[in-house]
């Protein structure tokens, strides 16, 4: 598994685009409602193409799931991966206020390899 700080570097790097946190608003509050790239890019007013970009980006994360329904394939919210991800994202700001104890060794630190 990649080391707990390249993990949230990427996950950060996906979040840090207005388009995906479009998504996964529209996606988080709507729950009960199916959503397919076309759905997507028809409410951000951008193409299927790079609509579909984004959405592979937050795939990749874990962020977003998807489930194919014949040809056509809709996409929800993993909101037990973007919990997570809220909590690493807690704890990252909590430890960015306490000095290091590991003299910035990252390999050494028990934060880093948490998830190791």
């Amino acid at each position: 598994m990649k080391d707990h700080i390249k993990n949230m570097a990427e996950v950060l790097k996906s979040l840090g685009d207005e388009k995906r946190l479009k998504i996964i608003k529209i996606l988080a509050s709507n729950k009960d409602e199916v959503f397919c790239v076309s759905d997507i890019a028809q409410q951000l007013g951008i193409s299927q193409p790079a609509t579909s970009q984004h959405i592979k980006v937050l795939k990749n994360v874990g962020i977003l799931e998807e489930n194919r329904r014949g040809f056509r394939v809709f996409y929800t919210i993993n909101a037990n991966v973007l919990a997570e991800y809220k909590k690493d994202i807690d704890e990252l700001f909590k430890k960015a206020f306490e000095k290091c104890t590991c003299n910035f060794f990252c390999d050494k630190c028990p934060y880093n390899n948490k998830h190791q």
